[in-house]
């Protein structure tokens, strides 16, 4: 018997929250996952007191449920494995690990030596293969997500190539889910749940720039492009986000445009940072990464992040639903 993404990791809903960086603070991960589904803390760079500052609101913040996702490829090895020390030493049990694209094995036995739950969002069949093969909750990536893509598969014939090669392995899909209708056709696909990211960065407990949830709402999935123009940060990495005058014109200088502010501390912003523009930001917004997917023409309105965990739980399996694995 393959298991829900919601027997998996211990909640409600088989609904996992992105854990998208500068947009998924605290707040927003504590609602969704008092709401019964999975939230996620994005931990992006955070690394120290000011990781710390975010850990502390985090569990403050619900005693359910919620994650804390990292990058591996961002920070290299060895920050990766301070970020992932200080997750393990000051956060309880019940907080799992979520990691954007595959760590080193060691990262896996070390995480499992510690008894957390482990997620990993991938964009390859070989990926997700390995991934699963070592314990973890799989994150099938299509090419129809905002943010940085981790492969050039669609998300429905990733995750049907996945649950050939993987019968019992849980596999939840990601990429273009901006309705329960999506919900339920990557369901059927084989997707044991599902991940979100678009739908969250407009809700109410969101950091995103309230420019950034303008757009989102005003935005057709044409609107969207697939470009690799937002690269100071995290370079190497295409992605999609919402077209702006940096994306038709990425021959302007790489000027500072705008400042922001991470748990107390101020920084300039260039053109062509890949760091979204948050409730913190101020300056040029409309030039900055505002990652977005193909899932915008269904997202119109800000809500609270309880409200779309509800909108999606009818769709979605729960805790107590098991499927026969098929093989």
């Amino acid at each position: 018997m393959r298991s829900t993404v919601a027997a998996a990791l211990g909640v409600e809903v088989s609904l996992l929250q992105s854990g998208m960086g500068g947009v998924a603070g605290p707040e927003l991960a504590c609602a969704v996952s008092n709401a019964g589904a999975a939230g996620c803390l994005g931990g992006y760079k955070l690394a120290g007191d000011a990781l710390s500052a975010a850990l502390r609101r985090l569990t403050e913040g619900t005693d359910r449920p919620v994650g804390v996702n990292l990058i591996p490829e961002v920070v290299g090895p060895e920050e990766l494995d301070r970020q992932i020390a200080q997750v393990l030493d000051e956060t309880p049990p019940y907080v799992y690990l979520s990691l954007f694209g595959m760590p080193g094995d060691e990262v896996f036995d070390r995480i499992a030596a510690a008894g957390r739950r482990l997620v990993v969002q991938i964009g390859t069949v070989a990926d997700g293969v390995h991934a699963a093969e070592r314990g973890a909750v799989v994150v099938a990536q299509g090419i129809e997500a905002g943010g940085h893509l981790l492969g050039d598969s669609g998300r429905d014939e990733l995750v049907g190539a996945l649950r050939e090669r993987l019968p019992d392995a849980c596999i939840a899909a990601a990429g273009g889910i901006g309705s329960p209708g999506d919900a339920a056709r990557a369901v059927a696909a084989g997707a044991d749940g599902v991940l979100l990211g678009t739908a969250f960065v407009v809700a109410h407990e969101s950091r995103a720039h309230p420019y950034f949830k303008a757009a989102v709402t005003a935005a057709a999935g044409t609107d969207t492009v697939i470009s690799d123009v937002y690269e100071i940060g995290w370079p190497g990495r295409r992605h999609r986000v919402l077209a702006t005058d940096v994306t038709r014109d990425p021959k302007q200088a790489k000027n500072f445009i705008g400042r922001t502010t991470v748990e107390g501390k101020t920084y300039l912003v260039p053109r062509f940072s890949a760091a979204v523009p948050t409730d913190a930001t101020s300056g040029r917004i409309e030039e900055m990464a505002m990652y977005c997917g193909l899932s915008c023409g269904a997202v119109s309105t800000e809500i609270p992040a309880a409200d779309v965990v509800a909108e999606f739980a009818r769709v979605l399996p729960g805790a107590e639903v098991a499927t026969p694995g098929k093989g």
